[in-house]
């Protein structure tokens, strides 16, 4: 019993009292209004608490005591949650009420034996779940079926598929490992899930420019394809055209972060190129957004992140990386060259983190950021026929001039880095 108490100072009591009666002012603030009539609350959770751990230290080995008190409080929450659910005017989160009971119980016992961090965590953490009650369940009704598949499938990406992976040996042909490749895909899938969740549940009615932004993240391609396409309804209007450019903007930005991920040294060669075509394309979208009449109208665009999409990724990454390898085995610089030309009419991801990786080390960093800057040219180029064959001719010379520019512009700096 003496060693049970001896880690227990006067500091952890306050703790144990002062996250309990946090917890129980946040739950009165919550609930004095809709259920004046339940149980727990500014004095009940402090008791709890205090029950929960003065218990556990009772038998801090084997936790019998602690148990059998956790027994009765859940036989009190049974009995409410039975009483409750034969009542069929039960208010809503009524169930909510018995769980932040239990979690007082239980906050004791943490407050004594855990880090400081955990005990704070747990509790701000049923905080926030209490008052933020309304926008979860807005958020829930907005989320499908389908979103909650997606979010398991990024779930199987990253917490299953990558440790299996740990540890095998590079590919044939290549110096990446298994590991690498997939670590690659869930790079890239996370930027563009987060993009696509903050503009599907933080920004569902944002306009056209802050959309454009969002969908640059994973796809500049794609976003220039809807925009294109609703320049058939809506005309070439100046916020068309400044979403274009803009989304252009964040895949620069995009390419900077991926391949600083992966290779620092890289990132650091292409960080003023990257980051002055970047600066360019945000000031021609300011150029033609200062004129553009606000609208409301959101760019949707569908969920990038699905297990066949990475499964085709991490295809395109081996082939890539296998094409890379033997163009510069071949051809050198001037074979690696050609092929990020090529690959920029379909997705230069891939190929970006191919070199990121090593895929082409024989060409030297200055090689490889200027291999990516020609890639990123070449898909300006196919974006900038995108706006005149999706928009049927009807978004005009601006958006496939302000492409070609910046194609213009990203060559120039590849020769200056290949020099």
């Amino acid at each position: 019993m003496t060693s049970a108490y001896a880690g227990i100072g006067v500091d952890r009591v306050a703790l144990l009292l002062g996250l309990s009666l946090f917890f129980g002012f946040a739950f009165e603030g919550f609930y004095a209004g809709e259920q004046p009539r339940r149980p727990g609350g500014v004095r009940t959770f402090p008791l709890l608490a205090i029950a929960g751990g003065g218990l556990y230290l009772i038998d801090p080995r084997y936790g019998a005591a602690f148990i059998a008190g956790l027994l009765v409080v859940g036989s009190w929450i049974y009995a409410y949650v039975r009483r409750r659910s034969k009542d069929e005017a039960a208010p809503e989160g009524a169930f909510v009420v018995p769980a932040c009971n239990l979690l007082a119980y239980v906050l004791g016992a943490l407050a004594l034996t855990q880090p400081l961090w955990l005990c704070v965590a747990v509790t701000v953490a049923a905080v926030l779940l209490l008052g933020g009650r309304r926008t979860l369940h807005d958020w829930a009704a907005r989320v499908t079926t389908q979103e909650v598949m997606t979010a398991g499938q990024f779930l199987i990406l990253v917490g299953v598929v990558l440790p299996l992976l740990a540890g095998r040996p590079p590919l044939p042909f290549t110096t990446i490992t298994p590991f690498g490749i997939w670590l690659a895909v869930v790079a890239v899938s996370t930027i563009s899930y987060a993009s696509y969740l903050l503009q599907r549940f933080a920004f569902p009615t944002a306009g056209t420019l802050l959309a454009s932004v969002l969908g640059g993240l994973y796809s500049s391609t794609a976003t220039t394809v809807v925009l294109a396409r609703r320049c058939v309804d809506e005309g070439s209007t100046p916020e068309l055209q400044a979403g274009m450019a803009v989304a252009t903007a964040m895949m620069y930005l995009r390419v900077l972060v991926v391949c600083s991920i992966f290779n620092l040294s890289l990132g650091r060669s292409l960080a003023i190129p990257l980051l002055a075509l970047a600066a360019i394309a945000a000031l021609m979208a300011w150029q033609r957004a200062r004129t553009a009449t606000k609208s409301t109208r959101t760019t949707d665009l569908p969920n990038p992140l699905q297990l066949s999409t990475a499964l085709i990724f991490a295809l395109a990454f081996v082939a890539v990386s296998i094409v890379t390898t033997l163009a510069q085995t071949h051809f050198g610089r001037a074979g690696v060259f050609g092929l990020a030309a090529i690959v920029g009419i379909t997705d230069i991801d891939p190929f970006v983190l191919s070199l990121a990786q090593g895929g082409a080390g024989g060409i030297g960093l200055a090689g490889s950021a200027a291999a990516i800057l020609i890639a990123t040219s070449s898909n300006n180029l196919l974006k900038a026929v995108y706006t005149i064959a999706f928009s049927r001719g009807r978004a005009g010379p601006m958006p496939a001039l302000m492409l070609g520019v910046l194609a213009i512009l990203g060559v120039a700096g590849a020769l200056v880095l290949a020099r």
